[in-house]
């Protein structure tokens, strides 16, 4: 199979031992939050207002292979595509269902999907970013015992604008050191922002640096997303049933550092699924997050998209956007699901076939 291990080989070759040919069930968290609309954090849509229709228009994605509640699909201010598209394709290539939990949008997928009574997330720097955390933590837990009886195994993935800041927001709080190791949709990733943007917000919550090391749901709260709350859940319910992979980059720390602090026995289930573009960026540092509290395997797509012929895809391998929508776990799924009948060349040209599709290249 084309996929790297970037932590904890031996856990993570028994992880994929155990997922190969397994039929499993994807997934997709949505929510939203206005700290994606401070200029410079996020390349989540054309402009930060757009951000609010990114994970409603992904999932609408996901399931019809198409959007409705915008024009076209969600895309860079560069004009590069979501990800989810990468996410589509190989879902549909292996045959994976798929399921939208809404963790908390202000905009509504025109789709079928699952409620968790969560609602959009405020700016983080206002120190009071999430309510309800703990009913929508519990009500997932629920939705994630259910559905890993129903696979074999559950794939986690997310969309949410903003997201790697409000991960270095509740990993600080929690006192894991990220500062510098969030990763970026954007080439050049504003760390100094992040951090001011953290900064502001533990201040005006009257917390610092690992002050809510024993409190994740307050640390949520505080400084954290809607994501997270409804991924902590379903991963910690999930894990209880069947083994659980969370598709994700950076954020994907901040979810795992909220279960290690209030379900720590779930990670046992649990293994990290991302792309290469993360594993290997330079600017960010998964692997080194991780380590600071636990030792969940890492495993990474070996995503190339170097010989397409389409620009939009090749900017990929210069470090723009790297995942979301949970990509990289996805693309891992569905090269185990079929047992490495599928590689990253055959994932390629349907996502290739997919993209001009969409963007209406003839």
């Amino acid at each position: 199979m084309d996929v790297l291990i970037a932590n904890n080989e031996l856990k993570a070759k028994a992880f994929l031992a155990e997922i190969e040919g397994k039929k499993p069930l994807f997934i997709a968290t949505i929510a939203t939050t206005e700290t994606a609309k401070i200029p410079g954090l996020s390349a989540a849509g054309m402009n930060p207002d757009f951000t609010d229709f990114t994970p409603p228009a992904d999932a609408e994605l996901l399931l019809l292979g198409r959007c409705k509640s915008i024009a076209g699909v969600p895309i860079t201010p560069d004009g590069i595509p979501t990800p989810g598209l990468i996410t589509m394709s190989v879902l549909r290539l292996a045959d994976i269902p798929v399921l939208v939990v809404n963790g908390g949008v202000k905009v509504k997928p025109q789709v079928p999907y699952v409620d968790l009574g969560g609602s959009s997330g405020r700016d983080i720097r206002s120190g009071n970013s999430v309510d309800n955390v703990e009913e929508v933590i519990e009500r997932a837990k629920i939705l994630g015992e259910h559905l890993a009886k129903v696979s074999d195994y559950l794939v986690i993935g997310e969309s949410i604008p903003g997201g790697t800041t409000t991960a270095l927001g509740v990993l600080s709080a929690l006192g894991v050191d990220a500062q510098g190791k969030v990763s970026s949709t954007l080439p050049q990733n504003p760390h100094s922002l992040k951090a001011e943007v953290v900064a502001a917000g533990l201040k005006a919550a009257g917390e610092k640096f690992g002050s809510l090391k024993n409190n994740p749901v307050k640390a949520i709260s505080c400084v954290g997303d809607p994501m997270m709350a409804a991924m902590a859940g379903l991963v910690i319910g999930g894990a209880r049933q069947a083994p659980v992979l969370m598709a994700g980059g950076t954020q994907m720390t901040a979810v795992l550092a909220i279960i290690n602090a209030l379900e720590p026995k779930a990670l046992c289930n649990v293994a990290v699924g991302t792309t290469r573009w993360v594993t290997k960026d330079k600017n960010s540092d998964i692997c080194g997050i991780i380590k600071q509290f636990c030792d969940v395997p890492v495993l990474a797509a070996d995503l190339d998209f170097g010989p397409s012929k389409y620009p939009g895809l090749r900017i990929y391998e210069t470090g723009l956007v790297k995942e979301g929508v949970g990509a990289g776990g996805a693309s891992i799924a569905a090269m185990a699901k079929l047992g490495g009948a599928i590689t990253k060349d055959i994932l390629l040209k349907e996502i290739e076939r997919n993209y001009a599709l969409l963007m209406g290249i003839k």
